[in-house]
């Protein structure tokens, strides 16, 4: 199908519905002498070919009123083939035509020769009146019209008879489910994964039972495949590519299609897509064949020759696997010292098949700024495409937010394979924009917002999305009276006390998270009157609706990148995996407005800085390099091209700024100047308020307590239930935290000494859940009087988020919110902490 696109002039419109639309003629065009006059047609070519006049060439050309568009086309009138979308519509052809931008939506300069079709006016169906000259390029008015008009060429290549959009299916649903030898076999959702699919069928218990989590570690060192037969949806004829994307894979996988390997996996952060245009058929057989993460992450470390890159393994308490840093996983889901171990494989989120011609939609985001100067919102709105057209496709895109009065059209051109769109959108000034506010502050006002792609040939594809409107800024600046820098967050201009805590994930298989539970926990930290969560970066970055939840409850998020407590490997192939999941969860993530930071790690920088890991000091160099590799050089400089509206840190703690002056890596990134601190004391009494830091930023806290015996009555046996029984070691994963509690509890209560077995455990659990919450209490009331306060050079505080929101399973934890999530206990202390 040739390249051509067709033009139908609306009809006039009411003063009320927006500006009427007047036939349109083209200005400074040339034509070849006796070509393309079209009866019928009405531009001033058409009506009197007399008037025109001969260049210097011999080529005809019309009287122009402006020289808009530069370099001047040669046009001739065509009438669209009686069969395309547009039947006797008039068009006019423009072989290499260039145009000079004229203002916001002009034409966009040519390139390589490529067509173009500029509208060449029919009669106005509703109106009689004579074509009116086309105004110059630079004329706002003339620009509204021209692009309300015009179509766009969609290149070579699209198929006849193709669908005018894209079109997807997805393969969510029942899967047959093995495992490496063959000898179970079952079938398992997706999305999901292996543990969960064994207990829906009843082959295993709950994989929290007792001591299931050794029990059930063949699960996770076997290979498994997950495969299906499906049914092409679609006529794949019809279309130019076909591609299998996968949202997560938990982790490494390769991927088959009729026997035929389509593409490998090794990241369960990323998002991969596939092509499949030349293997899929009318009936179709996949295969998701995983490799132990287990055995992956070993094999990687052992490969990694040159030097080792610690730590080996977790504590022994933690009882867990090995080489979690070399591999892009959930770093907890090889064990933490608040959950098991339970390394996972499986589909965890959607996987569908999607079709498409000319070009396809692959991120859609929104970053608003404020220019103080011109007191004006804007937003950038930015498209990545996927584009099979041989030629550059060009399109018309509409954006219309109607409760801010704010519609625009604007001509773009994609170039073949990854195109880009950034169009900058100024929001009508008459308009009163409502700011998105954090919980407690204000509002969260969102805006509906509709996106229209028009690509030519009627391809269309319409993008539906909030618009939130907030400014963020984080400011390090000298304070008067103390050293150091400041650390607070201005969120539209006013400085604003973090309050919340640090965010785990919900449960170790990630498909037993729903948007009910969700809902019901971060509903649960706004009604304790937080405003901030910390999503920390040994877990996974959350799901959609995680953070449209907190969009809509004014939750701020602290979003950790996936690293903690460890150092990684800096080997070509791993940056370049790391890369792709930077980008990609920039991208997916960045136009929620809940984000107000990015931070690299969690304690990587101190790890280094107090040497954890016991590393020779002649051998420090080569980590000190690969860290600034790593959250510098390729982390940083991702976050900055594809986000410039938040701040970027590279870990937590960190001394912000004056890191960065140390080469990015501080002596002491606890130094309470600057930046944000980790404190923990388990001995000193936590009653005593001087023993805390008076710190600009208090990012992590707390003390551990055990969860209530209703919530561990379900996951025990009789025989557990004492405070020194088996399953009570086995659970607590933090070396002495048993006895640590007690401790902590002796020094302001008198501890249990009920001669009955079970109501003296009740009694310590009890009991250990008054000392968590007095002891978060004190220490949490002391940040927030420190906000006011400079003593001794330290204060200012501007933050508290202790350590942790939820748990991940049922054992002692620094959490004050158990599982299940019905049986959410929520202390009132922390409410009136936070009040």
């Amino acid at each position: 199908m040739s390249c051509q696109a067709y033009f139908q002039v609306p009809p006039a419109v009411t003063p009320d519905s927006g500006p009427s639309f007047a036939p349109l003629s083209v200005s400074r065009r040339k034509t070849r002498r006796g070509r393309g006059l079209q009866p019928g047609c009405r531009c001033p070519h058409c009506l009197d070919p007399t008037s025109a006049r001969k260049d210097q060439d011999g080529v005809s050309s019309l009287p122009s009123p402006g020289a808009a568009w530069g370099q001047r086309p040669w046009l001739f009138c065509t009438r669209a083939p009686e069969d395309g979308p547009g039947p006797g519509l008039l068009a006019c052809r423009s072989p290499g035509a260039a145009a000079r931008r004229g203002g916001a939506g002009a034409l966009l300069p040519a390139e390589g020769g490529d067509r173009r079709w500029l509208l060449h006016s029919a009669p106005h169906p509703a109106s009689s009146r004579a074509p009116r000259p086309l105004r110059r390029a630079r004329d706002p008015a003339m620009l509204r019209r021209l692009l309300l008009l015009l179509a766009a060429c969609g290149g070579r290549g699209a198929l006849s008879g193709s669908p005018p959009g894209p079109a997807g299916h997805s393969l969510r649903g029942s899967w047959r489910l093995g495992n490496g030898d063959g000898s179970v076999v079952l079938s398992g959702d997706v999305p999901g994964c292996v543990h969960t699919a064994l207990l829906r069928q009843g082959l295993i218990q709950d994989p929290y039972y007792r001591f299931n989590d050794l029990a059930y570690r063949w699960i996770s060192l076997d290979n498994w495949t997950y495969s299906r037969t499906f049914k092409a949806p679609f006529d794949v004829s019809k279309w130019q590519k076909v591609n299998l994307v996968f949202e997560g894979v938990d982790t490494v996988a390769q991927i088959l299609i009729n026997n035929v390997t389509v593409g490998r996996t090794d990241n369960m952060f990323n998002r991969y897509s596939f092509d499949i245009t030349s293997v899929i058929k009318e009936v179709n057989f996949i295969e998701v064949r995983f490799l132990s993460a287990i055995s992956y992450a070993a094999e990687q470390s052992r490969s990694h020759s040159a030097y080792s890159v610690p730590p080996q393994c977790p504590p022994p308490v933690q009882k867990g696997e090995c080489h979690v840093n070399f591999i892009r996983k959930e770093q907890c889901s090889f064990s933490w010292d608040w959950g098991p171990s339970f390394p996972t494989q499986g589909i965890w989120k959607d996987v569908r098949i999607e079709a498409y011609n000319l070009c396809h939609l692959i991120y859609f985001t929104l970053t608003p700024s404020y220019v103080k100067s011109a007191q004006q919102w804007s937003l950038e709105i930015e498209s990545v495409f996927d584009v099979v057209s041989s030629k550059p496709v060009v399109g018309l895109v509409t954006v219309n937010i109607p409760k801010l009065q704010t519609q625009q059209t604007y001509t773009t051109e994609l170039p073949p394979g990854e195109g880009r769109i950034v169009l900058l959108v100024n929001i009508n000034k008459s308009a009163t924009v409502q700011t998105w506010w954090p919980s407690g502050h204000g509002n969260q006002t969102g805006y509906d917002m509709t996106t229209t792609f028009n690509m030519g040939a009627g391809y269309k594809i319409e993008k539906f999305s909030k618009a939130y409107f907030r400014t963020v800024e984080l400011v390090e600046d000298p304070i008067p009276g103390s050293p150091g820098l400041s650390f607070y967050f201005r969120i539209n201009g006013l400085p604003i006390f973090i309050k919340g805590s640090n965010w785990i994930p919900a449960d170790s298989f990630q498909d037993r998270v729903s948007s009910d539970m969700l809902k019901l926990i971060l509903q649960s930290t706004v009604d304790a009157n937080m405003n901030a969560l910390r999503v920390w970066g040994g877990g996974v970055y959350e799901q959609d609706e995680f953070y449209d939840i907190c969009d809509e409850l004014g939750i701020m998020i602290w979003q950790d990148f996936m690293f903690a407590c460890a150092l990684y490997p800096t080997d070509q192939n791993y940056l370049e995996s790391v890369r792709a999941e930077v980008t990609h969860q920039v991208k997916r993530l960045k136009s929620h407005p809940c984000i107000i930071l990015w931070s690299g790690n969690n304690e990587n920088e101190a790890a280094i800085a107090g040497n954890w890991f016991s590393i020779p000091h002649v051998k420090m160099k080569v980590y000190l390099k690969d860290y600034v590799t790593l959250y510098v050089k390729n982390i940083r400089e991702i976050v900055l091209a594809e986000d410039k509206s938040r701040p970027y840190i590279t870990s937590s703690p960190t001394n912000g700024k004056e890191s960065v002056k140390k080469g990015w890596l501080s002596q002491n990134p606890y130094d309470t100047h600057y930046g944000d601190t980790h404190f923990y004391d388990y001995l000193s009494d936590c009653w005593n308020w001087t023993v805390y830091p008076k710190t600009r930023f208090a990012s992590e806290y707390g003390f551990q307590s055990w969860p209530s015996f209703s919530t561990l009555e379900k996951v025990s046996s009789t025989e557990d239930w004492s405070y020194t029984s088996n399953f009570s070691l086995h659970r607590q994963h933090h070396a002495a935290g048993n006895d640590q509690m007690l401790h902590q509890a002796g020094l302001h209560f008198k501890l249990p000494r009920n001669t009955d077995p079970l109501k003296l455990f009740k009694d310590t659990i009890y009991l250990t859940q008054v000392m968590q919450a007095q002891c978060i209490k004190a220490e949490t009331e002391f940040y927030r009087r420190s906000q006011s306060e400079i003593i001794n050079g330290e204060g200012r505080t501007m933050g508290s988020l202790y350590w942790q929101l939820n748990d991940i399973w049922q054992a002692p934890s620094w959490a004050s919110l158990e599982i299940p999530v019905q049986e959410i206990r929520l202390t009132i202390i922390a409410w009136i902490t936070y009040f």
